[in-house]
Parts: structure tokens; C-alpha cells; sequence
């Protein structure tokens, strides 16, 4: 993006908890997202207009420096979000993203070619938008340009925070911090409990944290050990965030 990070420790969570929730919501400050971006009604070119596009898993929404004309909303599904980078030849995790969250969105701010790749993790479903298209919605409605700019800052912070925890932080916080966040910003609450569907496995959360599978797997069997969570391939119930949060701490 061409932007300079300022190093500094992690924030507290409230301030990212909050920023990350908002970023996955469809519906936000009475501005109904998925019904503008995605229409389910047939009728008069919405569809051709805004087609949905199925993937199977193993295919690519789109490679790296291909050119960036497109804006996707995913309703259905799990894509990766990653870059390659030429000298190593290392692949670098960006983000996985779920149901009702948006990329390729800096099409839209002038990126000619893509920085990085979108990968199908499982069957997925995207509404796809053309640049000329989104900016057009833009002028007609100056909310959605908010709802744009606060996804990109909500992945700013999200990638700032990621850096000062590779900085400042130890493998194991920066696993448990991953984890408070991802049941922040996707979980559900279940009476005092927080539930997270469709878990990540140890690979995809040691990439997102730069850490190993064995080291993921002993913090999660550590804070299993605690009665802080449990967890399995399909999901993760956290029984105390205010005890993940102050796991992180130490």
C-alpha cells in the first residue's frame, strides 16, 4: 500500500475489537450492503449487473499482478488472502476471510495491478462488482464510501497490529492475541460463552501468526488445559474472553 507503520506496542483490544467488528457487518448505520452490492431479487439486470460467482476449493479469485478491476463481497465461503514474495519465494498470509466481508478493495482507490492473491479455501460464493460500477454506487449513496473507507482502516490497524506483535510480542502471545481477536471480531455470543464457527486449522493459524503448527498446538492444548476454551476441526468456544484477554497480557 505505500505506507509508513510507526512501530509502537499493541493497543489494547477494545479499540481493535471494536474496528474489526465493524468491518465485518453487511449492515451498517441503516445501510443495507448486502441488498445494494448483492441483490437476491431477479429483475431488471440486477443480476447481470452484480453476477454471483461460484469457486470450488484450490481455485484463485485472482493472482497476483493481475489487473485490479474488480471488487468481490463474499456470501458464501472462505478465501485466503495472501502474497508471494519473488526474492524467497515465500508465501506470506494476509487474511482469511469469511461470509459477508469484502476484497479486493483497493481496486476501487486506484490499484492498477493486485499486490497480492485471493485463494478458495472451500466452495465459495462471490458477488463481483466491476470498479466502474462500485464508484458509480459511490456517488449515489456517500455512505458506502464511508463503509469502504473504515474496511481499509479497519485492515490498516489489523496489519499495524500484526507487525508490533512480531516485534514486541513471543509466539505463544502472538497466538493467543490472534485467537481473542478472531473470537472478537467473528465470534458469537452463546450465553457467557463465545463461539467461533468454522475454526481455522493449526497450519492456517500458524501462518497468521508467523509461528509454527506445533507451537499453535501447544497453546491451544495449554488454554484447553486451563478451561479457558476448547475447540475442534469446526469450531472454537471460548468460556472466558476476559481470561484469553488476560492470557495475552502476560
Amino acid at each position: 500500500m505505500g505506507m509508513h507503520l510507526t512501530l509502537e506496542p499493541p493497543v489494547r483490544f477494545n479499540k481493535f475489537e471494536t474496528a474489526m467488528r465493524e468491518q465485518a457487518l453487511w449492515h451498517w448505520e441503516n445501510i443495507d450492503v448486502n441488498g445494494i452490492f448483492c441483490p437476491q431479487k431477479l429483475g431488471r439486470g440486477d443480476m447481470d449487473q452484480h453476477p454471483h460467482k461460484q469457486y470450488s476449493r484450490g481455485e484463485y479469485v485472482y493472482l497476483q499482478d493481475e489487473d485490479a478491476d474488480k471488487i468481490y463481497f463474499l456470501t458464501e465461503g472462505r478465501v485466503k488472502i495472501g502474497a508471494y514474495d519473488s526474492a524467497s519465494g515465500k508465501e506470506i498470509t494476509k487474511a482469511i476471510l469469511g461470509k459477508g466481508e469484502v476484497f479486493g478493495e483497493l481496486a476501487v482507490m486506484g490499484e492498477e495491478k493486485r499486490r497480492d492473491f485471493a485463494y478458495v479455501m472451500e466452495p465459495t460464493t462471490v458477488c463481483v462488482l466491476s470498479v466502474e460500477d462500485m464508484r458509480s454506487l459511490m456517488r449515489e449513496r456517500n455512505g458506502i464510501t464511508v463503509f469502504l473507507m473504515k474496511i481499509i482502516g479497519a485492515r490498516v490497524l489489523e496489519l499495524e497490529q500484526r507487525l508490533a506483535s512480531m516485534v514486541f510480542k513471543d509466539s505463544r502471545t502472538r497466538v493467543v492475541e490472534y485467537l481473542y481477536h478472531l473470537a472478537a471480531k467473528k465470534g458469537r455470543r452463546v450465553g457467557f460463552e463465545t463461539l467461533v464457527q468454522k475454526f481455522l486449522n493449526q497450519e492456517e493459524i500458524a501462518m497468521l501468526t508467523a509461528t509454527s503448527r506445533q507451537t499453535v498446538n501447544t497453546v491451544l492444548n495449554d488454554l484447553r488445559d486451563k478451561k479457558i476454551l476448547k475447540f475442534d476441526r469446526r469450531r472454537l468456544l471460548v468460556h472466558d474472553m476476559e481470561r484469553l484477554g488476560a492470557e495475552a497480557a502476560k
